[in-house]
Order: C-alpha cells, then structure tokens, then sequence
C-alpha cells in the first residue's frame, strides 16, 4: 500500500508522552435502571493509539458520547486536558461513521473537507466556512496529509468507501484537533480496506492522539499502542493484541477441558499483546571476541504465556 509522505502536522514517527490527554476515573453510566458502564478506569497519554474495542451493545458508543460530553457520568469523573469534556472540544476530531450517508448529494471532495472549519468561524447568519484562498490551501494540504491529494474537485459519492472516510479525516484535521475520536470508522470499508485504513492512521501518531471505537476484534492485529476491550467493564492492555481476560469479558469463562475455553487460548495467540516501542528490550550488540551481549547487563523478564496464565 502507498502511504501518503509527511505532510505538515504529519509526524516522521510515532512519538508519545506520559501527559494524560484522556482520564476516565471509576466512571459508572446507565440508562435509567440499565447499568452500561460500571467502574470503568482509562488513561491514555499523549501521542497514543488506542482501540476501543468489544461486542455490540457493550458500552463503547456511549464511553465515547460520554468522552464528548454529551453524556454526563452517574459517578465516577471524565477529563479531557485536565478539564471538562465540553471545554475541550475545540481540541478534539470527531470522526462519525460515514455508512448512511446519501452518496448522491451534489458535493465535492473539497467541500467536505471545508466543512471541518464550520465550528471556527462565525458571522451574521452563524457558524460557517470560508471558501478564500487559506482555507482552500488549508484544505489541499490535509487532503496530501490523508493521501487524496489532487482529489478535491472530485465528487464525494465516486470515491471508494476507505478514500470517504479519509476525506472524513481530513474533515477533523482542518481544526487542527490535538485529539481524533472515530466511531466505527470502517463500517463501509471491506476487510482489506480495513487494514490499510488503520495503517494509515497510524501515521497521524505524534501530534495527534488517537481513539478508536470498533467492534472487530481482528483490528487488533494493527498498529495500535494499546487495546481496551469494553463490556460493562473495561480492560485495558499496553500493546496491541487481546489477551485471555479480554477474550473471557466476550465468551465467558471456559475450563481448558471446554471446547470454548480451547478456542479462547487458540485466539489469544493468534492476538498476542505486543509490546510498545519504548518497553521493547536493548538490542543486542557484537562483542570484539564475536559473542553477542546485550546493550544492557539486566536481562528482561520473558513475558508469561496466555497458558502460563491460565494454569
């Protein structure tokens, strides 16, 4: 897959910070007497990749309604930069699924990606987006930074469904957010897309940190810095990849002996927790009589099997 070249806002690789841009703290939602979130605690810092993933009806839309403010918490605290969800807005992307959407309507690649300055600006009749020459260039170069570049004169309904939802990013880019949220961002994308898709918002990493909510579990083979799987309550692990307390919040507990239970180890290792970049061991270097040693002296703990887990 051809990815798109840096761009400005584009980072030349992925760099986090253990500032904490998202602090969820024993949050507890429902919906009049149905608990949907219970005690839920996440952390992520600056510079992060974050899946948010688990089955339908889970409580991953509304972590993130409550994310956005548009849900206010039973108990429990939400803070975005320190502060109230509503007052960070103005440094947040919001990436909606784009699967409803009439293909037909009568607007161009450039149109859409105006739009994302419709919330920054505002005259007589109201919020509203400028068609000059800085806002045009401003559009052209988030267009290069999502790979549609020379695209914008094209209509929206002729683009593929993965060239839509990058035109949906470069939508979010044009405020300029600190934080990207995406709600189901592959929804009209096939498998195949999906991957790419995701590859390619892994570029966006460093300036930007990013929160994505999707409800395939094979996603977290990606380029993710961390997984959290939600089901009521929320698991978060460092690393892409699900790991067995991930996969029992899915299917339940299983003896070794259930079919289920073989199943559930069977996937933990066709998932498997990956480590961050900077949690990676030193790399080994050749000593002058030719023997390997390591860069340094203190060996790293191997991490434990899901099976060692288990017994």
């Amino acid at each position: 897959m051809h990815m798109p070249s840096s761009a400005p806002g584009m980072p030349g690789a992925p760099h986090t910070s253990h500032e904490p841009v998202i602090a969820v703290r024993d949050l507890c939602f429902a919906y009049g007497d149905e608990p949907v979130l219970d005690h839920v605690d996440l952390t992520v810092e600056r510079g992060e990749f974050l899946a948010v993933l688990g089955p339908n009806g889970g409580g991953k839309t509304t972590l993130l309604k409550l994310l956005l403010g548009l849900l206010t918490p039973r108990s429990g605290s939400v803070t975005l930069f320190d502060g109230a969800p509503k007052a960070a807005l103005p440094r947040i992307g919001y990436v909606p699924q784009y699967s409803t959407a009439r293909l037909d309507f009568p607007v161009t690649v450039l149109d859409v990606v105006l739009m994302g300055l419709a919330g920054t600006r505002r005259g007589l009749l109201g919020r509203h987006w400028s068609r000059d020459a800085a806002s045009i260039d401003r559009a052209r170069e988030a267009l290069e930074q999502v790979g549609l570049s020379g695209m914008e004169k094209r209509m929206v309904g002729e683009l593929s469904g993965g060239q839509r939802q990058r035109a949906v990013v470069a939508r979010a880019l044009m405020a300029q957010p600190e934080l990207l949220l995406l709600d189901e961002p592959t929804a009209s994308i096939d498998p195949q897309g999906s991957f790419c898709f995701f590859e390619f918002l892994g570029t966006l990493r460093g300036p930007h940190t990013l929160v994505v909510v999707s409800h395939d579990l094979s996603i977290a083979t990606s380029t993710f810095s961390n997984v959290a799987f939600v089901n009521r309550t929320l698991v978060h692990s460092r690393g892409a990849g699900l790991t067995p307390e991930m996969l029992t919040m899915l299917y339940g507990h299983h003896e070794k002996t259930c079919p289920m239970g073989a199943f559930i180890s069977s996937v933990s290792g066709l998932f498997p927790v990956l480590p961050r970049m900077d949690e990676l061991p030193p790399v080994a270097t050749t000593a002058p009589s030719g023997s390997l040693v390591s860069a340094d002296a203190t060996p790293s703990p191997a991490a434990p099997s899901p099976a060692a887990k288990d017994a």
